[in-house]
């Protein structure tokens, strides 16, 4: 049967972490006293959804595991395991998902080690490619966390010789960058990552490049000509002329000063309409995806963040009159398109 205007539109989540309990000492930011202490899985993700009857499924995101500066691939090949096991719907006891819920595993995106460049980036993925097994097509791209890295890693030979290889290898490249904390070079640095990693490329072979949380503003600041938020602004529509980019319309309870986090969704809103409104018209409905960031949303928002934000996204779409059509990119069709997702 088609459906009508007034069905509701399919929610694929781009952005959630997971990790089982056995699994935290692999974590690098992670101490006991963190508020992300303690498991996060499927069984939490749902309760925190409030178990969304239009959840089409999500996309698990590398939780920043221990490399030691990428010369140790233990403890990244291990979450890919882990990844296997939810994506497969075989779980340990007490890991928190069932046989059921690999249905909501739509993709992944785990750590690769691209700053060694091609040669031990080909290895890294014929290993990952082993510990995934079945669950390696559910693997559609890679993260290598950049916004705590020295200025210039993006930029070196290495770096930009291992994106060549995942555009050329149908994979995408999940960029995490941090003006809010880093300042604007990281934001001229990712400009110019791009444009060296699309020279002298084949279109079809040039990398997909799926920017996390906005870039990372500095929501603490209240002018619109604060030179931080004109520079971030700037980035955004040179970086959206690259039609192989896309943002995910997350990650901006974290950049929130505390005193923000307990408003209200409409409260939330209206204090971070600038920013929204510059990427939906850098970008267009078309590139833009909606993503959570839970658990991370959770941190100072608490156990609502995730129907929160679900709010404000809704309201971005209704103040900016978006049409059907353009409202199914945004909560779905967006993350389909730049993920290569079935179903």
């Amino acid at each position: 049967m088609a459906s009508s205007a007034s069905d509701p539109i399919p929610i694929i989540d781009s952005h959630i972490h997971v990790y089982p309990e056995s699994e935290v000492s692999s974590l690098a930011w992670y101490t006991p006293e963190t508020p992300l202490a303690g498991q996060r899985s499927v069984d939490e993700y749902r309760a925190a959804t409030g178990s969304a009857p239009h959840l089409a499924g999500f996309v698990v995101i590398e939780t920043d595991r221990k490399n030691d500066d990428s010369k140790d691939w233990t403890a990244p090949l291990q979450e890919i395991a882990w990844i296997r096991r939810v994506a497969m719907g075989q779980p340990k006891p007490g890991e928190g998902h069932s046989a059921d819920d690999a249905k909501l595993c739509l993709g992944a995106i785990p750590w690769a080690p691209l700053s060694l460049g091609p040669e031990p980036l080909e290895k890294y993925l014929a290993a990952a490619e082993q510990e995934a097994g079945p669950a390696w097509p559910k693997v559609k791209g890679f993260r290598y966390l950049l916004q705590d890295k020295p200025n210039g890693v993006a930029l070196s030979d290495a770096f930009i010789g291992s994106l060549k290889v995942l555009g050329r290898k149908g994979f995408v490249f999940d960029l995490g960058v941090d003006q809010h904390r880093r300042g604007r070079i990281q934001l001229e640095e990712t400009v110019e990552m791009i444009d060296r990693a699309h020279d002298g490329e084949k279109e079809e072979d040039k990398v997909v490049f799926i920017l996390n949380h906005l870039c990372k503003p500095d929501l603490t600041i209240v002018s619109q000509t604060d030179p931080s938020f004109i520079a971030w602004r700037t980035a955004m529509f040179t970086l959206s002329k690259c039609r192989r980019t896309y943002m995910k319309l997350s990650g901006c309870f974290a950049e929130l000063p505390d005193r923000q986090k307990a408003r209200s969704a409409e409260g939330i809103f209206g204090a971070i309409l600038p920013w929204l409104a510059v990427v939906i018209a850098a970008f267009g409905p078309s590139r833009i995806m909606f993503g959570s960031d839970w658990p991370v949303c959770a941190v100072g928002v608490g156990e609502d963040a995730w129907k929160k934000w679900h709010k404000i996204v809704d309201m971005v779409c209704d103040l900016a009159g978006l049409s059907r059509e353009d409202q199914i990119m945004i909560w779905s069709g967006t993350a389909k398109e730049a993920y290569k997702l079935e179903g």
